[in-house]
């Protein structure tokens, strides 16, 4: 099989981001995006996903997480795309439920570059330190086109903003993992139609 990664660059007048990515990897990861709480959720995706992941970022989190927050989501999507290329042989849907402590969450991944996002985080959850919950949503908005997934989140309860946040990206990955699996019993695309 042909080496699935790729690595994709982004620079703005409000972010500067390069990522690194490789699908099949054993989940090593060297990310510094400038906001650690960030960071530590990306080193989880990557490590449950089995993807090896590089990324470094610079934005302007002086003012505000979110434009580096959403840029990241830009690039992490894209180079999951490209490094699927015509994404022949996968398994496409990945589903995974993850607890943490007292949060639990399910998520739902089909890599049908259809790309739709459904994020359900509790009501009236507060920030995990300085990272506000918002921001997952940010980051799963910018992700899912670029990446061309249909994406769906649903925290079925928790308490702790950190043990809600980690159980989403945990599960994002484990999701990831199936999606991207290659199956023998796919010839070309996992579609009736021929085509993704």
């Amino acid at each position: 099989m042909q080496e699935r990664t790729a690595e994709v660059e982004r620079n703005t007048k409000e972010t500067r981001i390069k990522a690194r990515l490789n699908i099949d990897g054993c989940g090593q990861t060297d990310i510094s995006t400038g906001i650690p709480f960030l960071d530590h959720m990306l080193t989880l995706m990557a490590a449950h996903g089995f993807m090896d992941m590089d990324s470094t970022a610079r934005g302007d989190i002086d003012i505000d997480y979110h434009h580096t927050v959403e840029d990241l989501g830009l690039v992490l999507g894209e180079v999951l795309d490209r490094a699927l290329g015509d994404r022949q042989g996968i398994r496409r849907f990945g589903h995974a439920v993850t607890p943490m402590d007292e949060a639990l969450t399910e998520v739902t991944i089909d890599l049908s570059k259809r790309p739709y996002l459904v994020c359900r985080l509790p009501e009236g959850i507060g920030p995990a330190g300085q990272f506000a919950p918002h921001l997952v949503r940010e980051f799963c908005r910018a992700l899912a086109p670029r990446g061309g997934m249909n994406l769906h989140i649903n925290v079925r309860y928790g308490d702790d903003p950190h043990h809600i946040i980690e159980s989403v990206f945990k599960s994002m990955g484990r999701a990831l993992a199936l999606a991207v699996g290659v199956d023998g019993r796919v010839k070309g695309v996992r579609s009736t139609k021929g085509t993704i």
